[in-house]
């Protein structure tokens, strides 16, 4: 054999040994990627008739990163942050809009990268998918092919978010029809959870059968969590050290989507106290005069848009895994003991949870098992914070299971 003889079998071999290396999986359940509260990049564009401070940027030519952006939350800025994150309320139309002069962007819909990470600079503190997105690639899935992403206002709830449910039910089709008329599995995680189930109530079960493979939930808020009232009454730093609760408190109670998560009455008994303050108490029955004594009652006109929008519970009508932590640290119940309680921060009496969703909340989908002829299977993860279940080993190895092994 000569020489270019030689270099041909040597060229084939290369090759064949590369392509052998990766997964050949044929026939793969495409996966769309739904995350929850917080869980989507935002850009903004300003063109502000006023701002909050001086130092405050009141217009750009060009779209940047709102959220997740590290240095919109530094002190000083984040009072700019907040201002141009926030919705305003119109109590005729029942629906809510941007701060004036604020145009928001939600990129990437389709793809996964802004659903993968918080920040476009993909640094550690703020991946989200990325971690199952990676495991997945390696089982043989493909980045906006067989892996897509559906990012949205996670501001809102499914009745402001029609335009983006209707585009989830064209990624499904689309989907399913670029990879060989295979079901679509639908991925979601804590908020995202509620917000596929509203989708799914809405379709046929024709469409349903034909299009959706499964519905895998992650840490779902099937009966709201107590958190959100403390965003409602206090603000939430979520953690992030140099932010005060109360600075982000108007951008947190003007969403939507913190009202619908509040306590279900189809979960917390009517006499289960969920805040205790000076003068009362306030259970799932007191909302109205919580929202009036804290002064902000447009959290009640929201609530009242929102709060019947999966409750009653009706089970998705497609096979079903709900995955969740549990034996994590979670708030149960607030305690005010200031004169001035709405503009102070809580004591907080621990639940059992993941550390954002109670455990009776993230039971919920078991409720399923008796509306539906689908399975639902049902698997806890001890310590699972909410979170952190986006990154755990044993989560994704089950995620594998379901996606690979079981073909």
């Amino acid at each position: 054999m000569g020489r270019e003889g030689r270099l041909f079998l040597l060229a084939f071999f290369a090759v064949f040994f590369i392509a052998s290396a990766k997964p050949k999986l044929k026939n793969l359940n495409p996966v769309v990627l739904i995350p929850g509260d917080g869980g989507s990049q935002f850009k903004a564009k300003l063109n502000k008739p006023n701002t909050v401070a001086s130092y405050c940027i009141k217009k750009t030519t060009y779209y940047y990163d709102l959220w997740l952006n590290l240095e919109q939350l530094a002190p000083f800025l984040i009072n700019c942050f907040v201002d141009n994150m926030r919705l305003e309320y119109d109590n005729k139309t029942r629906t809510t809009h941007n701060s004036p002069g604020v145009d928001i962007l939600i990129p990437g819909f389709g793809e996964t990268e802004t659903v993968e990470w918080l920040d476009h600079s993909e640094i550690s503190l703020t991946t989200y998918f990325h971690n199952i997105a990676k495991a997945m690639i390696s089982w043989g899935y493909e980045r906006n092919v067989t892996l897509r992403g559906a990012p949205y206002d996670f501001r809102k709830a499914p009745n402001e978010l029609h335009g983006f449910l209707d585009s989830v039910k064209s990624l499904i089709e689309e989907t399913y029809y670029k990879n060989n008329r295979n079901q679509v599995v639908l991925l979601g995680h804590s908020m995202g959870n509620p917000v596929t189930l509203y989708l799914l109530n809405h379709m046929t079960s024709a469409w349903k059968n034909k299009f959706v493979k499964s519905f895998i939930s992650l840490a779902g808020v099937w009966g709201g969590a107590a958190k959100p009232i403390r965003l409602m009454i206090s603000g939430d730093n979520l953690n992030v050290p140099i932010v005060k609760s109360i600075n982000v408190r108007r951008e947190q109670r003007s969403m939507p989507s913190t009202a619908w998560l509040m306590p279900s009455d189809e979960f917390w008994d009517p006499d289960e106290v969920l805040v205790v303050a000076p003068t009362r108490n306030y259970t799932v029955r007191d909302y109205k005069q919580l929202f009036k004594d804290i002064n902000y009652e447009t959290g009640y006109m929201m609530w009242e848009d929102t709060h019947s929008l999966i409750n009653p519970l009706k089970a998705p009508g497609v096979e079903m895994h709900c995955l969740h932590g549990y034996n994590v640290t979670t708030p149960g119940m607030f305690v005010y003991t200031n004169k001035t309680w709405n503009k102070s921060y809580p004591k907080t009496i621990p639940d059992n949870g993941d550390g954002t969703v109670n455990m009776r909340s993230l039971i919920g989908c078991l409720r399923f098992r008796e509306q539906q002829k689908q399975q639902v299977y049902h698997q806890e993860f001890l310590g699972a914070e909410h979170m952190q279940i986006l990154n755990r080993e044993d989560v994704i190895a089950y995620l594998k299971k379901v996606l690979v092994s079981q073909r």
